[in-house]
């Protein structure tokens, strides 16, 4: 997609008076604004509905901007040399002299930190004299968005200005790995755990304690269309949906499906808008056929999963 200079200084302009903006990632869309400000930063958790205790991640444009904030060790600097800019969010230790505002953190010591990899983004960091916080463009546990339309849909005219960038092209959120001792993952997401451990040579632990909120994305319910999701189901009930992993032979109505073909890239890109179909054509509920828990199928699952707990 062609940048368009006069969209990102708009963009550029509200966010240097404390407004909130929607950009674009490669991820899933972001609901911006300065970190180093108490004031951007509140209305981040107001516009959202966000509980308090869930902290933000903070998107830089390089590590040189990200070393005054934050500590740096091996298996960062690793990890950023092989995936950044890209789908990966790091937990670092907070530098003393950290202008990262309090509310980002939660008051804690540490910052969920990425780079993301979209080049209107990246530009629009480039203009900027600070770093961006910015969680999903959603209502608190709801579906995330993937294109301008979406975030939209949730917000209306409440949010200042949507930075257009296309449709996202990973479609699931941000692998979060704790890298400031042993790494831990907190986050299934865009990047596979195994591509992680390969990269480290080393076993990585895999984080399952949903009681403390170390990190974004943590809380039991996410990811939300605001209707009953049944997974792993053989039968469908009256007015539900039945969510597949690929086609298949299927021709009614009520059937749809994340890949053509099975392709688990396909399915996580599509994830988050045919739930967000699905509930606009008026179902009641839904019921989701069994997905490979393999590689990009793990955070599917585990998206669907958190999903249910409405």
């Amino acid at each position: 997609m062609k940048i368009k200079l006069a969209n990102i200084k708009k963009a550029q302009k509200l966010l240097n008076k404390r407004e909130c903006v929607a950009i674009p990632t490669e991820t899933v869309y972001g609901l911006a604004a300065n970190a180093y400000s108490d004031k951007a930063c509140k209305k981040i958790y107001k516009l959202k509905n966000r509980p308090r205790n869930n902290p933000l991640i903070v998107h830089y444009l390089n590590s040189q901007i990200l070393r005054r904030d934050c500590k740096f060790n091996k298996d960062f600097q690793k990890l950023y040399k092989l995936f950044c800019p890209g789908p990966i969010t790091f937990i670092l230790n907070l530098k003393k002299k950290s202008k990262i505002s309090k509310i980002v953190t939660n008051k804690k010591n540490t910052l969920a930190v990425r780079f993301p990899k979209h080049p209107i983004t990246r530009s629009l960091l480039k203009k900027l004299s600070f770093p961006l916080a910015a969680p999903s463009a959603n209502m608190s546990s709801k579906v995330s968005a993937v294109s301008s339309s979406d975030v939209k849909d949730d917000f209306g005219k409440k949010i200042k200005y949507v930075l257009e960038g296309g449709r996202s092209s990973i479609g699931l959120e941000s692998t979060i790995i704790d890298v400031r001792n042993k790494p831990k993952i907190l986050r299934l997401g865009g990047i596979e755990v195994s591509a992680i451990e390969r990269s480290l040579k080393k076993k990585i632990i895999m984080n399952n304690n949903s009681k403390k909120i170390s990190s974004p994305g943590q809380f039991k319910l996410h990811y939300s269309p605001g209707i009953p999701i049944r997974l792993n189901a053989k039968k469908i009930n009256k007015q539900e949906a039945y969510l597949s992993i690929k086609k298949g032979n299927y021709d009614k109505p009520n059937f749809y499906f994340l890949s053509v073909n099975g392709s688990m890239k396909e399915a996580a890109k599509n994830l988050y808008s045919i739930l967000r179909r699905i509930k606009k054509d008026k179902y009641r509920s839904i019921a989701v056929g069994k997905i490979p828990n393999i590689g990009l199928g793990k955070t599917i699952n585990d998206r669907l999963k958190r999903a249910s707990k409405f």
